[in-house]
């Protein structure tokens, strides 16, 4: 699942910060470029912080394009972590300076974007754009977090 010979943009989508107890909660979406691959790429949760940091400057400097967005304590609590997560996300894959032709969403729900879109279990694991979206994710939600 990726870019193919006709050029399909495929943006991943993922999340950080749905369990902790404090803060927002940040999405990220990416579209990476198949023409340069980027070495290391893997679930933010199963990399160290050092290596989200190393790799998340290089997944923005040659991704075709990226955005990471947020839903707020109070959106949090208004809506609940899900619906949040999805508004996030939605808010993320539509602040791409592209459009994508198909989203690709870690886990079970995918945000409304009236774009084809499909969730994958795992996504983070299995899909080199979503490893991308889940390390930005990650990385924006911490140097937030810091500031706070």
């Amino acid at each position: 699942m990726g870019n193919s010979a006709f050029n399909i943009l495929v943006c991943g989508v993922d999340e950080a910060g749905r369990g902790p107890l404090a803060g927002p909660v940040s999405a990220a979406a990416v579209i990476l470029d198949a023409s340069n691959p980027i070495a290391g790429l893997a679930d933010s949760k199963k990399l160290s912080e050092k290596q989200r940091d190393r790799l998340a400057p290089v997944i923005r400097e040659r991704a075709l394009a990226w955005a990471v967005a947020y839903a707020e304590v109070d959106e949090i609590d208004r809506f609940n972590i899900l619906q949040a997560t999805l508004l996030a996300m939605r808010r993320a894959v539509l602040a791409l300076k592209i459009q994508p032709h198909q989203v690709l969403v870690d886990g079970l729900y995918c945000p409304q974007t009236g774009i084809p879109s499909q969730a994958i279990v795992k996504g983070d694991s299995k899909v080199a754009a979503i490893s991308a979206a889940s390390i930005l994710a990650k990385t924006a939600r911490d140097e937030l977090m810091l500031q706070l």
